[in-house]
């Protein structure tokens, strides 16, 4: 293994990265090459049945509030948003109320200070895609939050286990290793001494496009009364969350664990999908010990040895014939297993609303949701408890196209159950939908429809005259 791991080391620091990045690789690439399957099996686990809500911790919450100064808030902000055509940030994208997703970051931390009376620092974790687009951003608002950004990792030939060389593109060679790297390069940043250093020894760590987690004070004082290592977030599953990872009890030590999809042997593929016997699933929100972190990274040499997953690619993820790759990347979630008394809570979707599709920002930029006295985007009390949004992927997939047909704003969903959008149609503004509606566009041009146009419990057909 270390003849092979040899070439991997020499490119990383031929790229400038430091020690503490090889032996994170080194790790992976071990359990890459060894017999282990990474798989977490069904035998080997156990249902989590009951876990404590939020509204059990309410008696926290005034603790929370003296103790809000030793509090602070990373945000993972390294994704492009491929998925909706974005060749930038998605944090960069607007989120609500014509604010992006960074703005309402900064309007959080400004109102996190003005509530409590301290101000939490307020990180990024950038990947070296998205890096140039924040910094011009932020330098722009005069904001100047700390940012740390994440490595690089090579990109593993499926075939041989050796780096994989790309010469056309060379960048595209190398890959993002997870966001589990987040505790390692708070470390080898010098981050974690910093905020130790400055008193803040309580860490929440979120989704950029989560706008929904928030510094709340009684899971801060629950956390400071506490003392516990590490505190994940997690919401019932639905029909809609059979795919996403699911929080379990490991058999052999009683610990919990998270385990992904790509982590399910095959064959038992039926019971991780179902949704009464693995009932919780992981919100990404994280609060860390902050003490904990640094004593057991200190131990380790900054190598917090979470599982590896393996992402089959290809090399090019555009050219399908090009060589096929292992992306050897970690779930910061996982991390729930290394600390002895790790805990989770059930905090509902109130503090989870990801935006992955546009149909997802839709519904973020809509009247369901509105913001509170902490700038967290929250569904709006009087919303229908469900709705379903669905459009046509030829038309609305892509951030630009999905724009053009939404100029003039998000149609009214509070009151709606589902929106189905066939075809190709234009909302004009104040448009508003109730119950289920269905709009089918069945003309070759693009359907425009008129503005303050009312839709309840129909369905719309535009058809040729």
């Amino acid at each position: 293994m270390e003849t092979a791991f040899a070439a991997f080391a020499d490119r990383i620091r031929a790229a400038g990265l430091g020690p503490v990045v090889i032996e994170n690789f080194r790790h992976a690439y071990a359990q890459l090459s060894s017999a282990a399957s990474g798989h977490m099996a069904e035998a080997e686990i156990a249902p989590v049945a009951v876990l404590p809500t939020l509204a059990d911790l309410a008696d926290d919450h005034d603790y929370g509030v003296t103790v809000a100064g030793r509090a602070a808030v990373l945000r993972l902000n390294g994704g492009l948003g491929t998925s909706m055509g974005l060749d930038r940030a998605k944090s960069l994208l607007v989120a609500h109320d014509g604010m992006r997703f960074l703005d309402v970051h900064l309007a959080q931390q400004r109102a996190f200070a003005a509530q409590m009376g301290v101000e939490a620092p307020l990180l990024f974790l950038n990947s070296f895609t998205t890096d140039a687009d924040t910094r011009a951003v932020l330098a722009a608002s005069g904001a100047t939050p700390r940012i740390v950004l994440q490595n690089k990792i090579p990109k593993v030939l499926e075939a041989t286990l050796a780096p994989a060389v790309w010469p056309q593109a060379p960048d595209l060679a190398w890959c993002p290793p997870g966001h589990g790297e987040v505790y390692t390069v708070l470390y080898a940043a010098g981050v974690l001494d910093e905020l130790l250093a400055a008193g803040i020894d309580i860490l929440l760590i979120a989704n950029g496009d989560n706008l929904g987690a928030t510094l709340d004070p009684a899971l801060i004082g629950y956390m400071a009364r506490t003392d516990i290592p590490f505190l994940m977030e997690v919401a019932e599953r639905t029909a809609n969350d059979t795919k996403g990872g699911h929080l379990a009890r490991r058999r052999a030590d009683d610990r919990l664990v998270l385990r992904e999809v790509a982590q399910c042997p095959a064959d038992d593929l039926a019971a991780f999908q179902d949704i009464a016997r693995h009932r919780y699933f992981n919100t990404n929100n994280l609060w860390v010990n902050l003490r904990t972190l640094k004593t057991t990274l200190d131990a380790h040499d900054g190598v917090l040895k979470l599982p590896t997953i393996r992402n089959r690619k290809t090399l090019d993820p555009r050219d399908p014939g090009s060589p096929a790759v292992i992306q050897l990347e970690s779930a910061m979630g996982a991390a729930i297993e290394i600390f002895a008394g790790a805990e989770a809570v059930c905090v509902g979707r109130a503090r989870f609303a990801p935006v992955k599709v546009c149909a997802d920002l839709l519904i973020l930029r809509s009247d369901r949701y509105h913001f509170d006295e902490l700038m967290g985007l929250r569904p709006h009390p009087d919303a229908t408890p469900v709705c379903v949004v669905t459009l046509d992927q030829a038309f609305y997939k892509k951030v630009g196209d999905f724009d053009q047909r939404f100029a003039d704003g998000a149609p009214s969903l509070r009151d709606c159950t589902a929106l189905s959008v066939t075809g190709d149609v234009r909302f004009g503004t104040a448009i508003s939908c109730s119950g289920s509606v269905q709009i089918i566009n069945a003309e070759a041009s693009q359907h425009t429809l008129a503005a303050g146009t009312k839709l309840a419990d129909q369905i719309l057909v535009v058809t040729a005259h």
